[in-house]
């Protein structure tokens, strides 16, 4: 039994109180900068905030900063499609796979599954190059397809939903089997009604991931009309001997954080489901 030590209950209250503090103020600082002038920004940083917010946002959504013609939406709408994209391959490629793993009976089976998960072994880092190459030579470069493709494999989720599948009775199989149902009913009825919550867990870990890339379209993107959002806050701050526009570079900051922090909080409920379930 745990005792009642009021000291100790303040104690662990005010540390997580300056724990979330101290991440905060960086988030709090940024968005301050956002709502001033960059007079104000340079001269003395302000701490509270200012009167610029509408202004400065405007002008980050419809025209940009320094010499990056996108503008900050456009950059936007990039990062979305990519890491929509990211997310939804990489389920349905893993469902797929794990599927295929779990309930089919074929030649090599574990082999296949193994020699998907060593990759896990081999991140994009490791293979960007001969990766690179293969996109070069199918004129994909510059293009979502390009963005998106390369990084819709993942062994990660396959291997958990493998792990998944293999928790689900063999009862409910030979039931679809003897209703006279096949393979894609019993995969579209019975697993991925079973499986949502671990989609959803994966969605969200999935988009961040998405949307936080930075050294893949850093690579494969010359064209600002397919800038993502990081890449064009980083070609905002490269203005040489010249004066960053800080005001609209932390409004474009600011814009960056509202997606994955949107997603998170919407599918919060699923997101913790799909993590500490058990029951099958």
């Amino acid at each position: 039994m745990v005792e009642h030590r009021p000291w100790l209950t303040f104690l662990t209250h005010a540390t997580l109180i300056l724990g979330c503090l101290i991440i905060a103020f960086p988030i709090y600082t940024t968005f301050v900068a956002s709502t001033h002038s960059l007079d104000a920004i340079t001269t003395h940083f302000p701490l509270l905030p200012g009167r610029h917010l509408v202004e400065n946002y405007r002008q980050a959504l419809t025209t940009g900063s320094g010499e990056v013609v996108a503008t900050v939406a456009r950059m936007m709408m990039n990062s979305a499609i990519m890491a929509f994209g990211i997310a939804f391959g990489k389920i349905l490629i893993s469902l797929l796979a794990a599927f295929a793993i779990v309930y089919f009976r074929f030649r090599l089976r574990m082999f296949f599954f193994w020699m998907i998960f060593i990759t896990l072994m081999l991140p994009v880092e490791v293979r960007i190059l001969p990766t690179y190459k293969v996109v070069a030579d199918l004129k994909m470069l510059n293009t979502y397809s390009g963005l998106i493709f390369p990084l819709i494999a993942s062994a990660t989720a396959t291997f958990l939903f493998r792990q998944f599948f293999m928790t689900v009775p063999d009862e409910l199989c030979e039931a679809v089997r003897v209703d006279g149902g096949g393979p894609l009913r019993f995969f579209f009825d019975i697993l991925l009604p079973m499986s949502r919550t671990s989609i959803a867990a994966l969605f969200v870990i999935l988009f961040i991931y998405g949307w936080n890339q930075y050294l893949w379209p850093l690579l494969i993107t010359s064209d600002e009309s397919h800038y993502t959002l990081l890449i064009g806050i980083k070609r905002m701050l490269d203005v040489g001997e010249g004066q960053a526009d800080w005001h609209i570079i932390m409004a474009a900051t600011m814009l960056a954080m509202i997606p994955p922090v949107f997603v998170v909080i919407l599918m919060q409920k699923q997101f913790v489901k799909g993590m500490i379930e058990t029951e099958k």
